[in-house]
């Protein structure tokens, strides 16, 4: 896929952050895109926005990745509507934090339906019209975290995890069966968005306490600037795009040390994690 002009992208998790970066990115290189986000308001500021970018066409949608039935029926409207489909990215994601004794299964569930099951909807369900464009993409965003385990993160990590193992395996049969679609799996490092302030945590986690930390310690990059090193991923047909210098060296660290950085983790995490609620 040389250039995204006129072609028919779909984007979930555009309301807001690195989905709204991407959109407005894809709107100024004249693609047609297909928006959807459970936050209606956020959702219809990223089409106003698009359009004003000069999308070739914008249309948008509510939409809870993680209920089938309705992710069915989107993407049955997105294939009708556009005749056509050449890129999905599955972007849509939340966050839990606490740890895995402490989580109670209602959150659990939660997480995995959207950061996991939405990923695969939004890659099975397209995946047909894909191949039949003869000119496709499947982008499926995983994270750091889907490289390298964190405490108070295990079912973040487990969907994370599992994204990328689901992707790489994709791209396998897609270069075994020679379809015309490139696969890329995304590793995103400390974006600046909402995803910790809009997080779950358990009732040990202090909510506000979590998100300070990844708001003035961890995010470092914006929106825009990941959602460009992601566009340039996909007209390069990488494989795997790793998004910040955060994302390269605790990858690089996690080679170097093997399992060992599980034990380095630990001993440092008393200094940089808050106090757990008593």
């Amino acid at each position: 896929m040389k250039s995204l002009k006129n072609k028919v992208v779909v984007i979930t998790g555009a309301g807001s952050g690195i989905g709204r970066g991407l959109a407005l990115n894809l709107a100024r290189r004249g693609a047609k895109l297909a928006l959807s986000d459970v936050n209606e308001a956020g959702l219809a500021e990223t089409v106003g926005k698009a359009r004003a970018a000069g999308a070739a066409e914008v249309i948008s949608a509510k939409l809870d990745v993680a209920d089938r039935d309705a992710f069915t029926a989107y993407a049955d409207s997105v294939i009708e509507h556009f005749g056509t489909v050449n890129v999905v990215i599955n972007n849509a994601g939340v966050a839990l934090n606490g740890r895995i004794n402490d989580l109670e299964w209602e959150d659990i569930d939660w997480i995995m339906g959207v950061d996991f099951w939405g990923v695969v909807h939004g890659t099975k369900l397209f995946l047909p019209a894909i191949i039949d464009s003869g000119d496709g993409h499947i982008v499926n965003i995983s994270s750091l975290f889907g490289l390298l385990a964190m405490p108070d993160q295990g079912f973040y990590n487990a969907a994370k995890f599992a994204v990328r193992g689901f992707t790489e395996a994709l791209r396998e049969e897609m270069l075994i069966d020679r379809h015309p679609v490139g696969v890329t799996s995304v590793h995103p490092g400390g974006i600046k968005t909402a995803v910790a302030r809009s997080a779950r945590v358990s009732s040990k986690d202090d909510a506000a306490q979590v998100a300070k930390l990844f708001d003035e310690k961890l995010a470092r990059m914006t929106p825009e600037k990941a959602a460009d090193i992601i566009v340039k991923g996909i007209l390069k047909n990488q494989a795997r795009v790793l998004v910040g210098i955060d994302a390269h060296i605790i990858h690089n660290f996690q080679k170097f040390t093997g399992s060992r950085y599980q034990d380095i983790i630990a001993a440092g995490a008393k200094y940089v994690m808050p106090k757990k609620l008593t």
